[in-house]
């Protein structure tokens, strides 16, 4: 039987602890495909599972990462609408096709698509902030947040982007189009400003990295009846200076959602969206398969180097 190499992680304490071994190829059942991986995107979540710092449930030895593309080797006899040869992106959880995320068990990766669209669907004209905080050690800007930004300006949407580095806000200004930025350090009050570049109006949608640290300014910064869709868990806040967010809300008339990946069905969409616009989400760097180079390719996402996806290639 064939074999793959395989990346586990028996513990989560850091990334040194990823363990390679030789495992065999599965047999896809009747109902199933079998794909060969070709690339792999990372996210903060896959620094955060194996640092021990991910606050939801993870299985025991569990392979990291979830975002991928690959190819289609082996199809399941009763499987009709796929062949070998076609090309394919993740979605690992066949469960949840359309609606809600029955669990933290089972979830895709259609984040700033669920953002924009899962509940109350953007417009034309409206204007999206999206905020780019330190990710615990380290700030990067890529990600849900240039994704978003790529997505709501096709769209047709005003967008507003924050970082703490000049130099990357005028980046991503010239090359992703950003109609407005904010540099939260030197603007550490950024939600005025935000009212103030939307002329006391608010961003109709924001797409929240930040948490209980940033939540506060967030709801300050929405608009009467917006959205705000929490995505990350990044910027902490002491237990005594948590801001009262169901009152805060309810002075906004907002929409406070937690956002939990998406489904198949918003996978599909926003793949026909990219599509039918031509969009590139952008690469940054991309790395080798071997144990050496997959270590590299994670502390240069925890560098902050970045501006777009850091992936690894599967050869």
């Amino acid at each position: 039987m064939t074999k793959q190499r395989v990346f586990r992680l028996p513990q989560r304490t850091s990334i040194q602890d990823l363990q390679v071994s030789e495992e065999n190829v599965p047999e896809p059942s009747a109902q199933e495909v079998l794909i060969r991986i070709k690339n792999v995107a990372l996210n903060y979540r896959d620094f955060a599972v194996p640092t021990g710092k991910y606050p939801f449930p993870v299985k025991d030895n569990v392979v990291p990462c979830s975002d991928l593309s690959g190819e289609v080797v082996r199809v399941g006899s009763h499987v009709e609408d796929f062949a070998e040869g076609d090309k394919v992106i993740a979605s690992f959880d066949l469960r949840t096709l359309y609606g809600a995320m029955p669990d933290w068990h089972h979830s895709l990766g259609t984040t700033a698509w669920n953002a924009l669209y899962g509940n109350v669907p953007l417009k034309p004209g409206q204007t999206v902030l999206f905020l780019e905080l330190p990710l615990i050690t380290f700030e990067g800007t890529g990600g849900v947040s240039i994704t978003g930004l790529i997505l709501a300006r096709a769209a047709g949407a005003v967008t507003i982007i924050t970082s703490s580095s000049d130099d990357k806000l005028a980046h991503v200004q010239k090359t992703y189009g950003a109609d407005y930025t904010i540099n939260y350090k030197s603007t550490p009050a950024w939600s005025q400003e935000v009212l103030k570049i939307t002329n006391g109006h608010g961003a109709d949608f924001i797409l929240e990295n930040g948490g209980a640290g940033t939540i506060g300014q967030s709801i300050d910064a929405v608009a009467y009846g917006g959205n705000i869709a929490v995505i990350g868990f990044l910027a902490s806040c002491p237990q005594e200076k948590m801001p009262d967010v169901a009152a805060l809300a309810l002075s906004k008339g907002a929409i406070v959602r937690g956002i939990m990946v998406g489904s198949q069905q918003q996978l599909e969409d926003v793949t026909r969206f990219v599509t039918s616009k031509d969009l590139n989400v952008p690469v940054e760097k991309v790395f080798g398969f071997g144990r050496d180079e997959v270590v590299s390719a994670f502390e240069y996402l925890v560098s902050g180097q970045h501006i777009g996806k850091v992936c690894i290639a599967v050869n």
